[in-house]
């Protein structure tokens, strides 16, 4: 059976009965033998699964700000962009490598692509305000890995931020 390319593993047909005659006779327990139930673990609050990925994302979003990632240019000398939902995304790649996947994905792998390494907080300070409408950063385009750094008030200049009249508290970074 194939699901989203990945092979599926054919279920056991083994009936209860098998499954205890392959078991040593010293696992075999009467149920006043069996030790009692352990108790579940307590799952955290929701608000604290938000305040991790929160603080999370403000990681990575620093991390990606002292980083300096390559971005292509088009056929007409300006950064490679994508448009998506009226939203422009500026693709940047984290390594040469995360590139020819990308290029490999769009069946252009045997042209020549050129590139400029960039600071990402270059990216996000002063070439997302030069785009026209609202952009954002879109890292590793295509691939599991990549991430998106939208348009948002604490990723981008607030001129160029579209929630601008929200407040977004990215884990106690004091970014609004």
């Amino acid at each position: 059976m194939n699901q989203n390319g990945d092979e599926l593993p054919k279920p056991h047909q083994l009936s209860r009965l098998a499954e205890l005659a392959d078991t040593p006779d010293s696992t075999l327990r009467t149920e006043a033998e069996q030790p009692p139930p352990t108790p579940p673990t307590p799952r955290p609050d929701r608000a604290d699964d938000v305040a991790v990925a929160r603080r999370e994302f403000a990681r990575l979003l620093g991390e990606f700000r002292r980083t300096a990632v390559l971005v292509p240019f088009d056929d007409h000398g300006s950064l490679w962009t994508a448009d998506f939902n009226g939203i422009r995304w500026i693709c940047a790649f984290s390594d040469e490598e995360a590139l020819a996947r990308f290029a490999d994905a769009r069946g252009e792998s045997a042209r020549e692509w050129t590139y400029q390494t960039i600071l990402g907080a270059r990216l996000l300070d002063v070439m997302v305000p030069l785009l026209p409408g609202p952009g954002g950063v879109a890292l590793d385009a295509g691939s599991a890995g990549g991430m998106v750094f939208p348009p948002v008030v604490g990723i981008v200049p607030d001129e160029v931020a579209v929630d601008l009249g929200e407040t977004v508290d990215l884990g106690g970074t004091g970014t609004r």
